[in-house]
């Protein structure tokens, strides 16, 4: 998996995309929320879910299926107004995850299709490192690497994406 750097900074850039009237405090920590919220799934290898079953890491909560009904129940629960506008951020930012983590150069790869059909993939370009699953590994040789490699294949795209937003917003407004 990405780390949750990484799935952070694509609900910030893809949250920089939307009117600065939505994005309030309750936004952000929602959109950040989506963005990892997919890895939860984790919680399974405490209780023996295997990491390749329809529960186990990488799995349902990592589907784009998941990442519709997520987006949409969160846009409906704390949202009055702007609802489908917020369900897509929302589904955005869990889609995100799914899509940097099989992004990743480790794991079974991603069920993007569960629970239709639940084979894992990986996209066909792997250039993020995968981060280690414990805290302590984290904070090693290899969690360095991780933050090298997000840095280049998420930071540089997401700060490429904010400054074409950027310039989108002066065309329009000018």
């Amino acid at each position: 998996m990405a780390s949750i750097f990484g799935h952070s900074l694509a609900a910030i850039a893809l949250g920089k995309s939307f009117s600065e009237e939505l994005r309030k405090p309750k936004f952000w920590i929602l959109g950040i929320l989506c963005s990892i919220v997919p890895d939860a799934d984790v919680i399974g290898f405490k209780f023996g879910i295997p990491y390749n079953s329809f529960w186990g890491h990488r799995g349902f909560t990592h589907s784009l299926f998941f990442a519709v009904l997520f987006g949409i129940l969160l846009a409906y629960t704390f949202y009055k107004v702007k609802r489908p506008l917020l369900a897509l951020y929302f589904t955005l930012c869990v889609a995100s995850h799914t899509v940097l983590d099989a992004m990743t150069s480790g794991g079974l790869g991603v069920a993007f299709f569960s629970p239709f059909e639940n084979s894992r993939y990986f996209l066909p370009w792997t250039p993020i490192q995968v981060s280690p699953l414990r805290m302590k590994q984290f904070f090693s040789e290899w969690g360095l690497e991780v933050i090298k490699s997000e840095l280049i294949w998420i930071g540089i795209p997401f700060v490429l994406l904010l400054l074409i937003v950027k310039l989108i917003q002066r065309a329009t407004t000018n």
